[in-house]
């Protein structure tokens, strides 16, 4: 059966409003992803790992909890499980600060069992860690070598910013092994100082991956493909906390895919129509998520709708 998995850090996020603790949550960029994809049903696999501590015990319940796959989630006692503090503004977005160790490559780091057409997800700064390369890599070329489909969240933040010019060869490889690409205009303006989606694609995107999904907040989103562009406008919501938008833009994105059985050779041949059924899954799960303190959707969401 076709399968998901998602790799990246796992994180304990602390929510703070007017200085006061209001929620901890377990978090991290494809591990709010994969939460949310195993409470819509979907076969559901997480590549990670956290400390062999109390937080990390909480958050491999929580993933079992949440129909999500543990078979290549590991503990270890040689690292601490992180913890961030997400401090909420007036706009209910996200200042974070973050208690976390440099990554350290795992030992004991199992390659998934890809078969064709199951959907790896990644992004972030794992994605591109210098310390964790050669195991990125690796996950990458495991689901390339059995043409599975490759979704890639660039999800850049200011914190790395410094660090661009050693990490941009890392970004490009993982784009030219991607299927898609997505990014924020927030992340091409730290980057390159860009929002513009057309030129993002052009000048960035388009040299490694044809297929390029750029997310604008509440501006239009676009899809840019091979000598086309489809723009689709963002209904307005009230918002409780943004924090998880981006990452179940992406849970429902890849829901659409298996929900519709999107193949990676289909791809390029989706009328507009396909896109924005599939674009409509993926800001239904984050429209959800914005209006709850939690990181992914409702175990109870209704998906009829879709």
């Amino acid at each position: 059966m076709r399968k998901v998995i998602c790799t990246g850090e796992t994180i304990l996020d602390i929510l703070f409003k007017n200085n006061q603790p209001i929620a901890a949550v377990p978090g991290g960029s494809s591990f709010n992803c994969i939460i949310s994809l195993g409470r819509a049903g979907v076969p559901a696999y997480f590549l990670g790992e956290t400390g062999e501590d109390a937080v990390g015990a909480q958050i491999a319940t929580f993933l079992k909890e949440n129909h999500v796959h543990t078979d290549y989630f590991t503990t270890r006692k040689d690292v601490r499980t992180a913890v961030s503090l997400a401090y909420l503004n007036e706009n209910n977005d996200a200042q974070y600060v973050f208690y976390k160790e440099v990554p350290k490559p795992n030992d004991h780091f199992c390659l998934p069992d890809f078969q064709a057409q199951d959907i790896l997800v990644l992004g972030s700064y794992n994605a591109i860690c210098p310390t964790l390369r050669g195991q990125v890599k690796r996950i990458l070329q495991g689901a390339v070598d059995a043409q599975g489909l490759v979704y890639y969240d660039i999800n850049f933040r200011k914190t790395h910013r410094h660090e661009l010019e050693s990490l941009t060869p890392s970004i490009q490889e993982n784009c030219g092994m991607a299927d898609i690409v997505r990014g924020s205009a927030d992340d091409f303006e730290i980057m390159y100082g860009i929002r513009e989606a057309e030129k993002i694609y052009q000048e960035k995107i388009a040299p490694f991956c044809p297929v390029f999904i750029c997310t604008n907040a509440d501006q239009n989103l676009k899809i840019c493909l091979p000598g086309k562009v489809y723009s689709f406008p963002i209904s307005p919501i009230k918002t409780v906390s943004t924090i998880g938008a981006g990452d179940n833009f992406n849970a429902g994105f890849v829901y659409g895919l298996m929900r519709y059985d999107i193949q990676k050779e289909d791809l390029l041949r989706l009328d507009e129509k396909m896109w924005q059924k599939l674009v409509n899954c993926g800001l239904y799960f984050a429209a959800n998520v914005c209006q709850s303190i939690h990181n992914s959707i409702d175990p109870n969401l209704d998906l009829s709708c879709l």
